[in-house]
């Protein structure tokens, strides 16, 4: 299938490694335009000098108001498509482990910058009647994952957020979804595998060989993911809004997953 990706124009956040990298090079593969941010700016430059023309590297915390700024200064009206919101995860914690300020953080962390954020590009969509954005957040929007009760409840938040908002917008042209990804093989994954052998005295190598079972079809590749992203991203999804996709080799039980 032809993705209709070429020459358009894209934001990708949390863009260097796991899910933001593969989306990234995914639609700089498909001939899109791609504007990347990230913290890190040696592996920024390295990303773009992998594809010269196409990629706009953006260095900058994007939790942080000044980079939401710097961001919506560089997106071109014109030509702007589509929009990937992805960033790292709060620690992993059980409940009787936070404190508020915890709660706090996960909040600005999780949440906060996710509305700031969809409220800088909204305009630029409604300007050309047309766009696509897509937030990942995880499986626990579907399914709490254990030792991770700030994810497990904030990100219950974004899902109530995107859904009303696509209601909103719907029959605009402006599409959103979110992606529930189970277990990818990603360095987020290894807090998990870091906490649960810290609580059950067993080894990070354990850990993970036990998350590694409970997955039916193993864990996950960030370029699984990404192709599903590249869909949504495309003009192929016009029918497609409001939707909460998990994408976890089988890991949900439950029939509505």
């Amino acid at each position: 299938m032809e993705l209709k990706l070429s020459n358009r124009q894209f934001l990708v956040t949390g863009a260097t490694s796991g899910f933001g990298g593969a989306i990234s090079r995914g639609l700089a593969n498909e001939g899109a335009n791609v504007i990347v941010v990230a913290r890190n700016r040696e592996k920024l430059q390295k990303l773009g000098k992998e594809y010269p023309g196409q990629i706009t590297t953006l260095q900058g915390d994007i939790i942080q108001s000044e980079t939401i700024e710097r961001v919506a200064n560089e997106i071109d009206d014109n030509v702007f498509d589509g929009a990937v919101i992805n960033s790292g995860g709060p620690p992993a914690k059980a409940f009787l482990e936070t404190n508020l300020q915890d709660w706090d953080d996960a909040y600005n962390n999780l949440m906060r910058w996710k509305i700031e954020i969809t409220q800088k590009l909204l305009p630029h969509f409604q300007k050309n009647d047309y766009g696509r954005l897509v937030y990942i957040e995880s499986i626990s929007t579907k399914q709490p994952v254990e030792n991770l009760v700030l994810s497990n409840s904030l990100r219950l938040g974004v899902v109530g957020f995107v859904k009303t908002l696509s209601q909103e917008m719907a029959g605009s042209g402006i599409n959103m979804n979110i992606l529930a990804p189970g277990y990818h093989d990603t360095a987020a994954l290894n807090r998990i595998f870091r906490k649960k052998s810290e609580v059950e005295g067993i080894s990070e190598q354990e850990a993970r060989k036990q998350f590694e079972q409970k997955t039916p079809m193993g864990l996950g590749k960030p370029d699984d993911m990404a192709t599903l992203a590249l869909w949504l991203l495309s003009p192929h999804s016009r029918y497609v809004t409001g939707q909460t996709i998990s994408h976890d080799g089988s890991v949900m039980k439950g029939v509505f997953g």
